[in-house]
This record gives C-alpha cells, structure tokens and sequence, in this order.
C-alpha cells in the first residue's frame, strides 16, 4: 500500500476515534442523561429532567479512554460526590471497559437506592453476536463487581440495581426509532406466590435504536439524541433545536462539544470520500466525483464494521443505485 494510502488510513481512524470520544462527551452530560433516565429508566418517570440532573445523578459521569481530573471539586456548580471506574477486571474473565458509567440514586419509601448505570454508543448494530446478550452481559459484569466494593460476604441484600443502555446509531429498518427494556420478572409455575420486587429486579438492558428525526411525531428522547447525533443537521440548528425544544440550557462547554463532534462527522466523511476517490483513479475508473462518493461511503461503512449486505441496501438507498450496480461498486472495493 502507498505511503499516501496509509496516511489517510491512519488519519480517518484517528478522527473517528475522536469522533467517538466527542460523542461519548456529550451523551455523559448530566441533563442528555436525565432524558434518557426519565423515557427509559422506570424508577425516574415521574421526575423532571432538571430534577434528576440536578438531585439524582451521583458526581460526574466517568467516561472510557477520557481522563478526569480528580483535583476538580466541581463541574458544572454540581459538587463532584464519587466517581466510578469505567473498568471492570477480573483474573478469568479479563478486562470489560464501559463507554460511560455512573450512579443516580432514587427516592423510595423515605430512603434512597443506588443504581449503577453504564451507557454505550454503538455504531455497528451487527457485530458478530446478538448486541442484547452483550448488554446483558455488562449487567452481570456490573453486579458480580459489587463483591468487596458494594458488599462481603453472604451480604447480597446489599447488591444494587444495575443498568446497561445502548443507543445504537445504525440499526436495521425494522428497530429504527424503538426502545426496548429486558428484564427479570416473577412467574408462578405451581402455586401463588409474591416476593418482593426488590430481591430480584436487579438488572435492565435498554436497546435505544434511532432513526431519522422527522419520522417522529413526539419530542422525546429519540428525538433528542436524533438530533443530537446526527451527522447531517449542523451545530447551529442542533442548538437552536435543543434550547428550543427540549429546554436545554446551551453552555460554552455543551455547545462547543456539539460543535466538534459535527466537525468531526464531517472530516471522517470527508476523508472516506477522498480515500474513495483515491481508489477510483488507481483502479483506473474515470467517472467522477459521484463514484468517489460511493467507494468512500463503502469504506466508512467498512470502518464501523457493519455486515456486507447492510452495506449494499445502504448504499442502494443512499444512491438510488440498482441491486446489480450495487453489487458491481462493492466486489470492485472487494478486489482492492
């Protein structure tokens, strides 16, 4: 591979690992976690987002590969309670590293419970497994973790609720703009039995799939993060939409993360279709700026790993190109 090729390579995947860091960023902030704690979470339905912000997220999020400063007393006039590893290791079963990870703790009969809630964004939603039993499997993760922090010995009265959400940028047709909770729940086989929901309503994973904005009908939640995550819809307009719409305050820090994660979006674009186009002329194909286009956005599908066949019916959409056309553009990328 030219040098040429491998500067470019190495500069798309630096800017999307700061594209996925700058993502990560913005949903850790306090209020965008409030949405989604109050549309998802079923202990916080009945609380205002600025309440659960302001009273019920502990300290500050932590966030994976981001380093924090512990000097710091207070972010955002919100006093800084504790932080939570965004690792979880063990001797056998290895190194599991959460996107964004924290605690809220919830009123209830005059005294608080703990929740321990880890959110992941996540471009591919096909990744060689079904994402649901990985999500349910940082469930588990997070509750075995408990031993020795949370608590000792035979003290599993003292175990607390976990969480795993997913927001998911890229799902199939079928999942856009749904969201979906797997839990534990009580089923009487023999007899007629009620054990007390909070010996056993321990874990959660939530699939947030989203779509386009416009195909909601609602201002919620997968609105907010439609918007919010959106490669298309500029900062400015992203902004305007979340003051306006959803009443969040625009700081310095919130609205300069906005508008470097939409920089962002645009440079990994960007230099996707400059790689494309690179190929088209060495592969001796003379047919324009259109042609980059579509080797660029194969690659880009390609770096987020998504399966061939999504690739193809995306690009199919994308271009308005036909089945065979399609598959022609994609077996050519192929022989690279």
């Amino acid at each position: 591979m030219p040098e040429a090729m491998i500067a470019k390579h190495i500069r798309v995947a630096d800017d999307k690992a700061n594209y996925d860091a700058a993502c990560k960023r913005l949903l850790s902030e306090k209020i965008i976690l409030a949405w989604i704690m109050k549309h998802c979470l079923e202990e916080f339905r009945n609380f205002d987002v600025d309440e659960i912000a302001q009273k019920y997220i502990e300290g500050q999020p932590q966030i994976a590969d981001i380093p924090v400063n512990q000097d710091e007393g207070e972010i955002d006039n919100c006093p800084v309670i504790s932080g939570m590893e965004t690792e979880d290791v063990t001797m056998t079963e290895g190194l599991v590293t959460y996107d964004i990870r924290f605690r809220a703790a919830v009123p209830l009969s005059g005294e608080l419970i703990q929740l321990i809630i880890n959110v992941e964004a996540q471009n591919d939603f096909y990744p060689g497994y079904p994402l649901i039993k990985r999500g349910i499997y940082y469930c588990s993760r997070m509750i075995s973790s408990q031993y020795g922090k949370e608590f000792t010995e035979s003290h599993y009265e003292k175990i607390k609720k976990v969480y795993s959400i997913w927001i998911c940028m890229n799902p199939p047709k079928s999942r856009e703009n749904t969201i979906t909770r797997y839990y534990v729940e009580e089923e009487n086989l023999v007899g007629r039995v009620k054990e007390e929901k909070r010996n056993y309503d321990l874990l959660a994973a939530v699939m947030i799939c989203l779509g386009r904005p416009e195909d909601l009908d609602e201002t919620g939640v997968l609105k907010l993060l439609n918007v919010l995550l959106s490669t298309e819809t500029k900062p400015e307009e992203k902004c305007q939409i979340l003051e306006k719409d959803f009443s969040i305050k625009m700081t310095r820090d919130l609205e300069s993360e906005v508008s470097l994660m939409c920089n962002l979006s645009e440079g990994v674009e960007r230099k996707g279709i400059e790689k494309g186009i690179q190929q088209g002329i060495q592969q001796g194909i003379q047919r324009g700026i259109q042609q980059g286009k579509i080797y660029g956005t194969i690659e880009v599908y390609r770096e987020d790993k998504l399966p061939e066949d999504e690739i193809l019916k995306r690009i199919r959409q994308k271009f308005s190109l036909t089945e065979d056309e399609a598959k022609e553009y994609m077996a050519y990328r192929e022989c690279v």
